[in-house]
């Protein structure tokens, strides 16, 4: 446990320095590394959504963009349609090496007046609101963007990928569904233009990111581009990310990232009786298991899981307790009537890996008085037959390790009277 609380004692003070230095514009940064070991980015959840967002500076002069953090997103996309001022934008032509290279075989012209967002005989990208499923179809552009390194234990100067590619998407993807301040979304998804893959490419880094999202809207968590786990085990002499447990990752032919579950558990050992099938089933990416993702607030079940789920979890919990459910949830309860609630493991590949979900990880309040499952109904057709949402990787370390096809996560931080942010009481400004 001592490892894990001087890991977080070095992840959370970076964000929290950063996120003390932002302004509303900046100038290009100074004296850099040019090959940066780690890279790290301060992360905020939305208190109207629950979802995370960041703000990454790009442009000239360097200029902080808020964008919704989007685990399985393709691609970094912003609205053009608003004030994009640049000096280094650029439209890559049609048919060209970097077209290529974002998958894009459709050409786009506008014949408005050039501004970003629109230019003659460009490419074009289709993005996609990761909330309501929307998409448009924008140019691809490329311009500067800028991230702060780490340097040993202190916050590093920042970095630049001096030709990012990202598609300038339509202003209509950005009206529903995500939070109101963010002008777009990061993708992270294992593909070739995703933030993630652009600066490994660009830094040399091992092609692997390590989450830290804070549930508490007020606090700050971070993301760590690079292989953290060696990077930060060197500079302190012993493996900090030893108490973390691993399962093998799978990538779907869209990118994005699943895990396999084999059984789920209520108070350890009640097994919920549900066809192995079902859990395997294959989802709208063309890849069976559990997906992972930031762009739905609580985790899902397919229905039919759903319903043999709570059956056997409201027989752990007493009767008289259980109370009309308020949406989206499907299980809800007089909080004065219980005392403790159970837990609820996913077995993953062998049957010592375990994601346990307990606590505030798995009751919410919905209304005073009243406490709900935050395992919702996802009906019928749902992406995958488990979606584990944002609410349940939250205040977990997680490390999503490419190059060896892994993911790495934590016990609930907060099982360890832990969080994202609790250690900024320790961290001088």
């Amino acid at each position: 446990m001592a490892s894990i609380l001087h890991f977080l004692t070095i992840f959370i003070s970076f964000s929290f320095l950063f996120f003390l230095s932002e302004s509303h514009s900046v100038s290009h940064p100074g004296t850099a590394p040019s090959k940066p070991k780690l890279l790290v980015l301060p992360v905020q959840q939305d208190v109207s959504t629950g979802l995370h967002w960041t703000s990454i500076y790009k442009r000239t002069p360097l200029t902080p963009v808020p964008v919704l953090v989007d685990l399985n997103g393709k691609h970094f996309w912003v609205n053009c349609d608003g004030p994009y001022s640049s000096k280094t934008y650029e439209a890559p032509f049609c048919h060209s090496t970097l077209c290529s290279r974002a998958n894009s075989h459709q050409c786009l012209s506008c014949l408005a007046e050039s501004r970003p967002g629109c230019h003659k005989n460009t490419c074009a990208l289709t993005s996609t609101n990761p909330v309501t499923q929307q998409t448009g179809l924008g140019e691809l552009g490329q311009d500067v963007l800028a991230i702060h390194a780490i340097r040993g234990a202190q916050p590093g100067p920042m970095v630049t990928v001096p030709e990012f590619l990202f598609s300038c998407a339509p202003s209509f993807l950005v009206m529903k569904g995500l939070p109101h301040n963010v002008k777009g979304a990061a993708g992270f998804a294992n593909t070739p233009i995703s933030l993630p893959n652009q600066l490994a490419s660009h830094f040399g880094l091992q092609r692997q990111f390590t989450m830290c999202l804070s549930r508490d809207h007020t606090s700050k968590g971070a993301i760590l581009f690079g292989d953290a786990p060696t990077n930060l085990r060197k500079f302190r002499g012993q493996d900090i990310f030893r108490d973390l447990v691993y399962t093998p990752l799978t990538v779907s032919p869209l990118g994005e990232y699943h895990v396999k579950v084999t059984a789920i558990r209520v108070n350890e050992n009640t097994v919920v009786p549900v066809n192995p099938s079902m859990l395997q089933s294959t989802s709208a990416g063309g890849i069976g298991g559990t997906l992972l993702c930031t762009a739905n607030h609580y985790t899902i079940f397919h229905h039919s899981l759903f319903e043999a789920f709570t059956q056997v979890f409201v027989n752990e919990i007493p009767k008289q307790a259980q109370v009309k459910p308020v949406a989206p949830f499907g299980l809800c309860f007089d909080s004065k009537k219980i005392n403790a609630y159970p837990s609820v493991e996913l077995v993953m590949d062998r049957p010592d890996v375990v994601w346990r979900i307990s606590g505030d990880e798995l009751m919410v309040q919905a209304r005073p008085g009243v406490t709900c499952l935050s395992i919702v109904d996802g009906g019928m057709n749902p992406r995958a037959p488990i979606i584990i949402g944002a609410h349940q990787l939250e205040e977990n370390l997680v490390v999503f390790d490419l190059a060896r096809s892994r993911l790495g996560f934590s016990t609930s931080l907060h099982s360890h009277g832990l969080n994202c942010d609790n250690l900024f009481n320790f961290v001088e400004p």
